[in-house]
């Protein structure tokens, strides 16, 4: 194994765990990262590489929010075994309309919108859409639901229904899940709360759908991409960890508008990169 091909996929592993979370879109960097760092990988591999990498992400949620999640802990009475419970049920719920579409047009979305364009469009349309839910839609407005607790199945449903959107990649499931909360009136940290909780099952059948996938086409992996992949992993959850707790004590402070100035300022680098790129081709 070549300490290079390590080294690119350590810095995959920081890229998706900082963008995982933060709502500026995991698959867009990762799609832009691959422009200009190379696995080498099949190409088929890479693929999963990029989605099953996730895995490791997912897992610093249950870590960091062990307590809110656990329904076992003896320390909870029954109606807070039940309180933990419906906080699951949600995060299924939330899940279920992005699973069904994800799942129909899973083929479609991999060849036509995996591109640099979708990916720029999607930064800038949705760093102003950040904008202008925080500054004109929010103003003066005080949010109904303060505590992921408070949610109904009703607003997981809802806020599921925005992380549609997220299957265009550059739009960011976290910041999907996050506008439709906002929107839905729900407070930021409590948006920001479920938009981690309902990852686990979205993230989950994401990776699953693509090792099934690969498995079914008849493809292998090296032992050298399997090492590449957990190297990934580990890393992305190392730094997950960190970005979550970052993200939450963020919000406390402060709104979502700078992740709408970097997602507009992004997008307009990589139209302009990309265009250069052709233009001199």
């Amino acid at each position: 194994m070549d300490f290079l091909e390590i080294l690119k996929a350590i810095f995959f592993g920081i890229v998706e765990g900082i963008t995982e979370w933060l709502p500026i879109s995991s698959t867009g960097h990762m799609i832009l990262l691959d422009e200009f760092v190379k696995l080498n990988v099949s190409e088929g591999f890479l693929e999963l590489f990029l989605v099953v990498i996730q895995l490791g992400a997912i897992l610093a949620v249950p870590i960091l929010f062990f307590d809110k999640l656990n329904p076992f802990s003896k320390k909870k009475n029954s109606d807070e075994k039940k309180e933990t419970l419906n906080i699951w049920g949600k995060a299924i719920v939330g899940a279920v309309p992005a699973a069904i579409i994800g799942l129909l047009l899973d083929d479609f979305l991999d060849e036509h919108l995996y591109n640099y364009i979708v990916v720029a469009i999607a930064l800038i349309v949705y760093g102003v859409a950040f904008i202008l839910v925080e500054k004109v839609f929010l103003k003066n407005r005080a949010p109904r639901v303060t505590d992921v607790r408070e949610l109904t199945y009703k607003d997981a449903l809802y806020i599921g229904a925005f992380q549609i959107l997220a299957l265009v990649p550059g739009t960011s499931r976290s910041g999907s899940t996050i506008l439709g909360g906002l929107v839905g009136g729900i407070s930021r940290q409590a948006s920001a709360e479920f938009s981690f909780f309902v990852a686990i099952p979205v993230m989950l059948g994401a990776s699953l759908l693509k090792i099934v996938k690969f498995i079914a086409e008849g493809l292998t992996a090296t032992s050298n991409e399997i090492l590449l992949l957990a190297v990934g992993m580990l890393v992305s959850f190392i730094v997950s960890y960190f970005a979550i707790k970052f993200l939450m004590d963020f919000v406390k402070r402060h709104d979502f508008s700078p992740f709408g100035i970097y997602r507009i300022v992004l997008g307009a680098l990589v139209l302009g990169y990309f265009i250069i790129k052709t233009v001199a081709v």
